[in-house]
């Protein structure tokens, strides 16, 4: 059974930071690309910061770059987003997303709100 399980979200004030983490498993975990994605209420998800499957190239989304950074512990089987420098148009439900071939898994979302 194929799973993305997402933790760390939570509240933050402006200018915090945050460490989002997803564990995989159920697919071949060190062959796929790994993105994050995120969906403020009232838009449309869109791409926060995407890994390849060898950690050699990543895209970031021109709102973050410079303040998140995307990883991967293959061996761990997990993929984290720092974030920092956080502001209130970073709140959003934060996805972890797998891809491989054809096949794209999504986790169930944690929250990251960003107040003070």
């Amino acid at each position: 059974q194929v799973q993305l399980v997402e933790s760390g979200g939570g509240l933050v004030q402006p200018g915090g930071s945050l460490r989002l983490s997803c564990a995989g498993s159920g697919f071949s975990f060190s062959l796929s690309a790994l993105s994050w994605y995120r969906q403020a209420p009232g838009k449309e998800r869109e791409l926060v910061a995407r890994l390849s499957p060898t950690g050699g190239r990543t895209n970031y989304a021109d709102s973050v770059k410079g303040r998140f950074t995307i990883s991967r512990d293959n061996a761990k089987k997990l993929v984290h987003l720092q974030m920092s420098s956080l502001n209130p148009e970073d709140t959003a439900v934060y996805y972890c997303n797998a891809e491989l071939n054809r096949y794209s898994y999504w986790g169930q979302g944690t929250q990251v709100t960003v107040s003070s």
